[in-house]
């Protein structure tokens, strides 16, 4: 019988375990023999909580998530189940903390609980956001869920980004042509306009995250399963119950790149589409403007843009975002959001204005973006 018996004295709205002398009495005990170990419901939770509780300490800390351990760079050693179980009460505590249930959870996020994936702290930081009507409604989302729960301040990146993604742009521009300006004013649109639309996903594709991704299917291959275990970024700090190995945080770096090379190309592909139908319009209105500009390369202006993204943007948004905001950035300055918030907007906008002079060198240096004298 996997419930042994109950005991009830005073109710209270919360779930303790067994060894912690700190909680409040027990108000129902339950034993699980085949664990050696006590939980307490209240009778109001029991319903909804016994049956996943009971199915998660029988699954033990087998998933197919995305790997275990702890923030280590490399594989991760020590004993992930052990750390899978101590994840999931952690999280059972704070889902009784907060009188919630498994159930009351978006499914992703409740099948990461039962596998162990998610440690109360990661649990506390959802009931936190949820207060917020923006951050609730965002949290809605899969990717948005997945990346505000590895860091709370991730929609203020985003929203830093796409703010100064345009006056840096524009400063970086300006500081590189300097007297040609004017003359390659065509080039200048074209770099903003296609930087307006790849900067939202250079803050998106390299941002940590906590995975909630469904399992992998059984007859997947090798390739996918090596990418189903990589993190988002490289350098993340992993969750205790998760590591990830050498080869996997490479891996991250790879995917990353795929996908970056694909958006910058397309990102490039239309914004300089429009500047050529700028361009072509203003020559039909103004034939002094026509000598002036003229329209430029689409597929090798493409192509670089999306070459550029994989090699330059790409590390440069990894190490950004995994080793100086996540790994100093936050531990030094995490009791004050506001003096982060503002260290977070120093160090992206210096990082835009580096990577706008950096991509007009790149243009030139190719050969799709010539100097005009």
């Amino acid at each position: 019988m996997a419930i042994a018996s109950f005991f009830f004295s005073r109710s209270t709205p919360f779930f303790s375990h067994y060894n912690n002398p700190s909680l409040p009495p027990h108000p129902t005990l339950i034993f699980f023999p085949f664990k050696l170990k006590i939980f307490t419901f209240t009778t109001t939770h029991f319903v909804h909580t016994t049956a996943t509780a009971i199915s998660a300490h029988r699954g033990g800390g087998s998933s197919s998530g995305s790997g275990g351990g702890s923030g280590n760079w490399g594989s991760g050693g020590g004993d992930e189940d052990e750390e899978r179980d101590r994840n999931r009460e952690e999280a059972m505590v704070a889902l009784a903390e907060d009188g919630r249930w498994l159930e009351s959870l978006p499914e992703d996020l409740a099948a990461a609980v039962s596998a162990g994936r998610v440690p109360g702290s990661i649990m506390r930081r959802f009931f936190q956001m949820e207060q917020s009507v923006v951050l609730r409604w965002l949290l809605k989302f899969r990717g948005f869920r997945e990346r505000l729960l590895a860091d709370d301040l991730f929609l203020a990146k985003l929203l830093i980004e796409s703010g100064v993604i345009i006056f840096t742009k524009a400063a970086a521009e300006l500081e590189r042509r300097k007297e040609n300006f004017k003359k390659e004013l065509d080039f200048v649109v074209a770099n903003v306009v296609t930087g307006i639309v790849t900067g939202f996903l250079l803050v998106w594709f390299p941002a940590p995250t906590v995975s909630l991704k469904p399992p992998l299917a059984v007859s997947a291959g090798p390739i996918a399963k090596l990418f189903y275990g990589c993190p988002d970024n490289a350098f993340q700090v992993a969750l205790p119950g998760t590591s990830y190995t050498l080869l996997q945080r490479i891996g991250a770096i790879v995917r990353n790149g795929a996908k970056l090379f694909i958006v910058g190309t397309s990102a490039s592909l239309v914004g300089t589409m429009i500047t050529n139908a700028l361009i072509n319009v203003k020559n039909a209105v103004n034939k002094t403007f026509a000598t002036q500009a003229e329209n430029l390369p689409v597929i090798s202006t493409s192509v670089a843009h999306g070459i550029y993204m994989v090699v330059i943007s790409n590390i440069r948004y990894q190490v950004l975002a995994g080793i100086i905001e996540q790994r100093i950035l936050e531990p030094l300055l995490h009791r004050n959001k506001l003096i982060l918030t503002a260290a977070y907007f120093t160090v992206r906008t210096a990082n835009t204005y580096w990577g706008s002079l950096l991509w007009v060198d790149f243009a030139r240096w190719v050969g799709v973006q010539k100097k005009k004298d």
